[in-house]
This record gives structure tokens, C-alpha cells and sequence, in this order.
């Protein structure tokens, strides 16, 4: 009997956990709700060792959804969405193009994509925004996600990958420091690589809220800090502060790796724990008891999440903790590192190969005169043909509708009034517009505002290549057929250039592609010249950097760094009060985040029925006596709200989140979308923009019709 079975990997995180498809028999088509056509089965990896979360678990259910977009839609004149033809539909997005074109400039065209698309795709999106466009006008999500610790890694290594070790690593530390990340829900099979260090009573979270991550550090298994919202900027200049102060500097290291000790050691001396207690409010004893441990000379990692990155100083965030690990000798030292934890399932490799608005395929920085003229060669055009930087993701979306922004926009994987910040003001931008074409295979809230939307292909529908939060190259296999009315984004992306009369190659077979990239990627920092199909096909473990003819490399850092002279940069930053302004009275911090059952902006999940039964709809996570203050039971109905705008959600009363904050999770549309309320202020080096500490106010609601 012929095995059908395909060996893939889960359509969420960046762990990118491991799973069998095996077609099922029966396609259930007549029932309401369809039984998935595929059945899910963990597989051994590195990462998941054969365990799933509920979302991988249920990641088959959205197949044949009834959901599921099966002709492309175009918005009429009297304002509905109907079905459409693909050529009319392409013709039509093909037309406008080039009548905004003419009308306002190439860069009048933008392109926004998606941390989830395969590295094929987030490839021939840029070359498609950049030569089929012509415009500069590219960005992505993942400007929402790691922006932040990417520009950090970039300065202080001069390289960006998410973990420059094997996760598995992890399993032999002592000491595993956690900042800002909530593994237990995000990525549940992670948390078996956290066992080691809770045996050795070393695993150490530092959230502001009691999550399921901070009590895995319970009965003598490790240590949980609660800081104030918004400050772990002053625990890490804290940290390096003792570290210092009590001469616990690897100082050989520090003298022979580095450079930039002097001028961090002055930028600390002010930082003592009294002082970092009185902002923070984590004990100074406990300050130095967490100092004298991570210097204790054992197997110690320290590992960054959003929590501490999506902030308007998440750059200098995630350098202080990279100035920590230096200082203490970690990167490159076996048995022991720093890294952060990518987000979105393709987040590294989505921003490796040209979807940044700053980049070009390899890593490559788009001023650059070499790197420009290598990758022209590659697509078989003039350096000059190839636009300069466009605007990341903020700017770009400021300027939609503006006489001299973007007047069409066409999204890719992405849903813009969800997870964007200050979603109104996204919102507005989008009604001005005018074109929206969005690419989905359900109508998100994006996707319904749009005049044209292309129902494109699941993950379980292509072939492809993902990069894993290790910067591990790995397979995404077909194991079924897409329903006929879809078309995979390759194919759309051609027959759009096709109309536009770009003479550039755009391949539609996923190989091709990746053969392409590997030639535009060669020589870059992210090279991937050294990768092919049929190496990932025979299960090699292929890390980048992989040069054509060397090796993968699965541990950065072991001899040098990425900068020329092979040295880490110690990069002096400082806490500003300015940063995060403490809350008036009435109001709270809001902080946001994610639940187990959800991902992202809920478009997915929300159609899972037994994810959506058990987080059905928006709650707000307050202290009892925050609660008491506010007249507000479990259960209560609330509004939270600040000038950006207002949600309604109901109570979670908990004592696990500090009394002058409110959690709310990110999953949600409309009314109950937390993006209403963060700000669009960025991190002046990395664009990220202000997701964690926006202030709010919180009422109750009355009972009846409150939460319509």
C-alpha cells in the first residue's frame, strides 16, 4: 500500500514543530462543518520531539473550512463583495496598478506582507513590489515582532538570527534567564527544553504577570521577577550594574571578544539595586542574588521575548540584555548564549530575503552599491532598476490615501486592522485608499474592507521552505490538493507581473524559486547558497549561514563575530523616564499578549471551533483590588479605553498580574481588538512600534447589551 502521508510542519510559531498529514478517506463533504481531509500526528524534531500544541493539533480543521474562500471577490459599485473570475479579477488589480501608476508614481503602489509566507514567497514578493511595481513601498508584520531584537543583534553581532544555537542546546543549561516571553502558551513544546534548568532551580522569568511560564519556576524550581511594566530596561542596566560592581565580569572574554566596556561600565555605575528596586520594584537583594547566579560559570543562557522588545526603547532593551551575556562571556561559549525568540513561523526567513523595506534577498542592505549589483544580476536587470529604501511598516501605513502616499495597497498574509497598532487610524488610511487587494483564504477583517480579495492556498496545499527560530532551512510539503477556486501566491504574483509587462522572471514552481534565492543570497549574511531541495528532502539539518560548497552552521559565534574586525559591540543605552510615562491616577498599564488556544490576529483560530469555545471572546485580566476599586466582578463586562480609542471585553479577575496593570490578549476583532488602544510611536532604530505599556481606564459596563 502506498504511503500518502506527508512529513511537514505546523502552519503556526517559529518553533515549527514537526507533524505527519495522512489524507483521510472520507472527505465528510456532506456534514456542516467538513472533516478535516488530513489527519494530524506529531513527529520527532529537534524542536517538538513528536509533541503538538492544541493549535497544531487542530491546524487541519481550517482545510476545508466553510470559511474557505473559493472564487476571488470584487467589491461592486453598490459597495458587496461578489464572486469573480480570475482573469477579471487580475485584469481589473492589473488596470488600477497602472492607472495609480501613471497618475502618482510607482511608490504610490505598496506591498505589505507576512511573517508566515514561505521563504519562496517572501522572496518573489520583494523582487515582485520592486520590479514588477517598480515601487519602494515594501514592509512586513514582522516589523510588529522582531524588529527590535534584529536591529539589537545587528549592532552588537552584526547578524540577526532569532537563536545562533540548536534549540535543543537549552536541555543541558543551569541557568536560563526568560525575559519578556510566555513559552508555556506561545510555544507549549519548548518547555521541554526548559527541564534541565528547573532541576538545577535556574530557570528565571522575569513578566510583570504570574503566566504559566513564570510557575513553571515554582517549589524551588527557579525564580519569578515581577517588574513594573515598562521597566526592564533599568533590571538589565541593574543587572550589568552588580555584575561589574562585584567584579563578576569574564574579564579575559570581555578583553579578547568585545569592545565598548568603558563606555558601558560609566553608562551602568548609576543603576545600583536600590535604585533599580525603586523603579522597578524587584528587591535589590533579589537583583544581586540573580547577578551572582547567571556569573556562577555554568551552563547559562539568556533568551528575549516581545514582552521586552515591543516597546518605543525595545532596541536598547534587547542590547542591555546583550551587553548582560557579554559582559558575563555567553555568546559563543559552548554550552551557553543569548538569543531571542522569533514570533511569527517564518519570521526569520521572511525577513532575510527582501520583504524589509531596508533589504534585499541574503540580508543584504538595499544601499549597499555591491549588494545591489549582485542581486541585479541575479534578476537580469541594472542596479538602478532596483528602488532604494521604502518606509517600514508604521510610515507605510500612515501614508495610505495621502495625495503623495500610497494610493494602492495589496496584502499578503497579513491582517492590518487587527494586529496593527492604533487600528483606527490604520483603518481610516485604508478607506481612503484607493485600491485594496488582499491575498487570504478567509475573509479576515482586512480582507473584508478590500475591493479585491485572491483566495490563495493553505500551508497544507504548497511546497515551500521555512527558517525556524534557529535559523534552521526547513521543508513545507503538499499533502493535498487545493480546493479549485485557489491559487498559490507564486502563480499570482506572475500572471500579475505578466499583465503589467515586466519582463522579469517570476518562476511558479516553489524549486525554482528557492534556486533563484540561493544564487541572490550568496555571499550575504544570510546565505543560503549551500541549501537545496534535495539536501532538506534527505532530513540534513541545514542552519544558515551555508555557503555553496562549506558547511551549515548551527553555532554562530564560536570564533568571531559578524562585525569585520570579529568583534561584539558593547553599546552603551540608557533608561529614559520619557519612555513610559507612569499612569495618572485611574488609570492602569495595558499590557497585551496571547493566549494558548490563539495566534496572532485570531483570523485562523476564531474558526477552530474547540480553540474558539474556550477563549470565545475578549477578557480583561485585573488584580482583585484593582477590580474592587473599580466596582468591577468577575465576569463584569468593561470597557477599557484611552484616547486612541475604546474595547469591550469582560473581567478575568487574577491575582498573577500586578495591581497597576490590565492583560489583554491581541486575538480579537472589532470592538474587542486590543490594537484600538496601543500607540504607533515607534523605536527610533527599528521602527517597532509601542505594543506593551499604552495607559488606560477601565469601567463597568452595563449588563445589558454591553458587550454587541
Amino acid at each position: 500500500m502506498t504511503d500518502r502521508s506527508a512529513s511537514t510542519h505546523c502552519p503556526y510559531c517559529a518553533l515549527q514543530c514537526a507533524m505527519t498529514l495522512t489524507p483521510t478517506d472520507a472527505s465528510g463533504a456532506a456534514a456542516p462543518t467538513p472533516a478535516p481531509p488530513v489527519t494530524v500526528s506529531g513527529r520527532d524534531f529537534p524542536t517538538n520531539r513528536g509533541g503538538l500544541c492544541k493549535k497544531g493539533w487542530t491546524s487541519a480543521e481550517l482545510l476545508r473550512s466553510p470559511s474557505r474562500l473559493g472564487a476571488p471577490l470584487v467589491r461592486g459599485a453598490d459597495g458587496a463583495l461578489r464572486e469573480a473570475s480570475w482573469d477579471d479579477a487580475l485584469d481589473l488589480v492589473a488596470d488600477r496598478f497602472r492607472s495609480i501608476r501613471s497618475q502618482h508614481g510607482a511608490d504610490a503602489v505598496g506591498v505589505f506582507g507576512g511573517g508566515g509566507l514561505t521563504n519562496e514567497k517572501a522572496y518573489l514578493l520583494g523582487k515582485f513590489a520592486r520590479l514588477a511595481l517598480g515601487t519602494s513601498r515594501i514592509d512586513y508584520n514582522g516589523r510588529y515582532c522582531m524588529s527590535s531584537a534584529a536591529a539589537a543583534g545587528n549592532r552588537a553581532f552584526g547578524v540577526d538570527r532569532g537563536l545562533p544555537f540548536p534549540v535543543a542546546d537549552l536541555d543541558d543549561a543551569d541557568t536560563i534567564l526568560l525575559l519578556g516571553t510566555n513559552v508555556a502558551e506561545t510555544m507549549p513544546p519548548f518547555m521541554g527544553h526548559l527541564s534541565g534548568a528547573q532541576a538545577a532551580g535556574g530557570l528565571v522569568v522575569v513578566d510583570p504577570r504570574r503566566t504559566a511560564t513564570a510557575r513553571l519556576t515554582e517549589d524551588g524550581r527557579g525564580l519569578h521577577l515581577q517588574p513594573a511594566p515598562g521597566t526592564d530596561l533599568a533590571l538589565l542596566l541593574g543587572l550589568a550594574h552588580v555584575v561589574i560592581a562585584e567584579r563578576l565580569v569574564d574579564a579575559d572574554y570581555v578583553a579578547r571578544r568585545t569592545t565598548g566596556y568603558d563606555s558601558l561600565r560609566r553608562s551602568v555605575a548609576s543603576w545600583w539595586p536600590e535604585r533599580v528596586q525603586a523603579v522597578t520594584g524587584v528587591p535589590a537583594p533579589t537583583l544581586r542574588r540573580l547577578a551572582r547566579r547567571l556569573a556562577a560559570g555554568g551552563r547559562t543562557y539568556i533568551l528575549t521575548g516581545r514582552g521586552v522588545e515591543q516597546h518605543v526603547d525595545g532596541t536598547d532593551t534587547a542590547t542591555a540584555a546583550i551587553n548582560l551575556a557579554l559582559l558575563l562571556g555567553l555568546p559563543g561559549r559552548p554550552g551557553s548564549g543569548y538569543g531571542t525568540l522569533t514570533g511569527q513561523g517564518n519570521g526569520q526567513g521572511g525577513r532575510e530575503h527582501g520583504q524589509k523595506c531596508d533589504q534585499l534577498p541574503g540580508y543584504r542592505k538595499i544601499t549597499d552599491p555591491k549588494a545591489r549589483a549582485h542581486v541585479a544580476r541575479v534578476w537580469g536587470v541594472a542596479p538602478a532598476d532596483i528602488p532604494g529604501p521604502g518606509l517600514p511598516a508604521i510610515e507605510l501605513l500612515a501614508s495610505l490615501g495621502r495625495p503623495d502616499g500610497v494610493r494602492a495597497l495589496i496584502v499578503h498574509g497579513s491582517n492590518l486592522v487587527v494586529s496593527s497598532p492604533n487600528v483606527a487610524a490604520v483603518r481610516r488610511g485604508i478607506e481612503e485608499l484607493d485600491l485594496l487587494v488582499v491575498c487570504d483564504f478567509v475573509l479576515s477583517e482586512t480582507a473584508a474592507l478590500a475591493d479585491v480579495v485572491l483566495p490563495v492556498l493553505q500551508w497544507a496545499e504548497e511546497e515551500g521552505t521555512m527558517t525556524n527560530l534557529e535559523g534552521r532551512v526547513i521543508r513545507r510539503r503538499r499533502a493535498l490538493e487545493p480546493p479549485g477556486g485557489a491559487r498559490d501566491e507564486l502563480w499570482i504574483m506572475r500572471e500579475l507581473a505578466r499583465r503589467l509587462g515586466s519582463t522579469a522572471r517570476f518562476d511558479t514552481d516553489p524549486e525554482a524559486v528557492f534556486e533563484e534565492l540561493r544564487l541572490a543570497s550568496e555571499g550575504g549574511i544570510a546565505d543560503y547558497s549551500g541549501i537545496d531541495y534535495a539536501m532538506l528532502d534527505a532530513g540534513e539539518a541545514a542552519y544558515w549561514p551555508y555557503p555553496r560548497g562549506g558547511e551549515g552552521t548551527p553555532r554562530l559565534f564560536a570564533e568571531r563575530f559578524a562585525h569585520d574586525d570579529g568583534l561584539a559591540r558593547l553599546v552603551a543605552v540608557t533608561a529614559r523616564a520619557s519612555a513610559h510615562p507612569a499612569p495618572a491616577p485611574g488609570e492602569v498599564t495595558l499590557v497585551t499578549g496571547r493566549l494558548l488556544e490563539h495566534y496572532q490576529s485570531g483570523a485562523q483560530t476564531r474558526l477552530v471551533p474547540e480553540l474558539l469555545d474556550a477563549q470565545p471572546e475578549l477578557r480583561a485580566s485585573l488584580h482583585p483590588a484593582t477590580a474592587e476599586r473599580l466596582g468591577i466582578g468577575d465576569g463584569d463586562p468593561v470597557e477599557i479605553a484611552n484616547r486612541r480609542g475604546a474595547v469591550r471585553g469582560r473581567a478575568r479577575l487574577t491575582a498573577d498580574i500586578r495591581p497597576d496593570a490590565v492583560f489583554l490578549p491581541f486575538h480579537y476583532g472589532d470592538h474587542q481588538a486590543a490594537n484600538l488602544l496601543t500607540s504607533d510611536a515607534v523605536d527610533p532604530v527599528s521602527s517597532m512600534p509601542e505594543f506593551k505599556t499604552n495607559l488606560v481606564r477601565i469601567t463597568r459596563l452595563a449588563e445589558t447589551g454591553a458587550l454587541a
